[in-house]
């Protein structure tokens, strides 16, 4: 475990100081394991539970120190501490998106009140490189195209770049192929997947023709007779529109 550098402790009831840590390895948008060690600097004991449970958590920064993403996961102490007693606490962290060099913060949160840095404690702060999520390598994805789908030139370079931006799921488009009424019906009840959007993390629908990491359990559902699947709850996932997959739907309304 790395030895925490020297930093200011505030006076107080709740007050804390660092002791140390250790980190896995980051990769965008994934999850890694962390560790900290840290002391009860305060004057009041800290809870392992309800009402106002103590966890170490974190927060993502920018080389500016703007935050990236404040709330992070965390994880209770686990045990009731002291003045003066120590603890390790093992949390998963997640990766942000995209790739790069960032901050990541440890902190301590009084659960439904605040985090400590909101009340003059330090963070204990470390430079991290995040890696690209994969190397760029599509024998780490699963691509759920039927036969007779035909992927547009940059269809595969576009969720390449995706996955390793740190997406776990990547959606894309459908235009639609086949008989002129055909066409029409289709086209109406695949509106949502059309070509010619952008990115959109926030996508209202299943992600059709999924590509998937390797290892991420998804649920798989068929839009129209296409392949889709359902955004993961625990997984950083994305609709791509400008990947777009030329298909026949088989008759009928989109289900899911």
């Amino acid at each position: 475990m790395q030895r925490a550098d020297a930093h200011s402790v505030p006076a107080g009831p709740l007050a804390v100081r660092w002791l140390g840590h250790e980190l896995g390895e980051a990769r965008a948008g994934a999850t890694f394991s962390a560790r900290v060690a840290f002391e009860n600097a305060g004057t009041l004991s800290w809870h392992g539970g309800p009402p106002h449970t103590i966890a170490a958590g974190y927060h993502w920064l920018d080389r500016l120190g703007n935050a990236i993403v404040w709330d992070g996961l965390w994880r209770p102490v686990g045990r009731e501490l002291a003045p003066g007693d120590r603890a390790e606490v093992e949390l998963e962290v997640r990766a942000p998106i995209p790739p790069g060099s960032y901050r990541l913060a440890f902190d301590l949160v009084s659960e439904g009140r605040w985090w400590f840095a909101e009340i003059g404690n330090a963070t204990l702060d470390v430079e991290v490189l995040v890696r690209p999520r994969i190397d760029r390598d599509a024998s780490e994805l699963v691509m759920h195209l039927p036969p007779g789908a035909e992927p547009a030139p940059d269809w595969q370079d576009r969720v390449l770049d995706a996955h390793t931006e740190g997406y776990a799921v990547v959606g894309s488009a459908v235009e639609v192929v086949g008989p002129l009424l055909e066409r029409r019906r289709a086209r109406r009840d695949l509106a949502a997947w059309a070509p010619g959007g952008g990115r959109n993390p926030a996508f209202a629908q299943p992600l059709l023709f999924p590509s998937v990491l390797r290892g991420v359990e998804v649920e798989l559902i068929e839009v129209a007779g296409l392949p889709a699947a359902l955004p993961p709850l625990d997984e950083l996932w994305i609709h791509d529109a400008r990947a777009v997959v030329r298909a026949r739907p088989r008759a009928g309304r989109p289900r899911g």
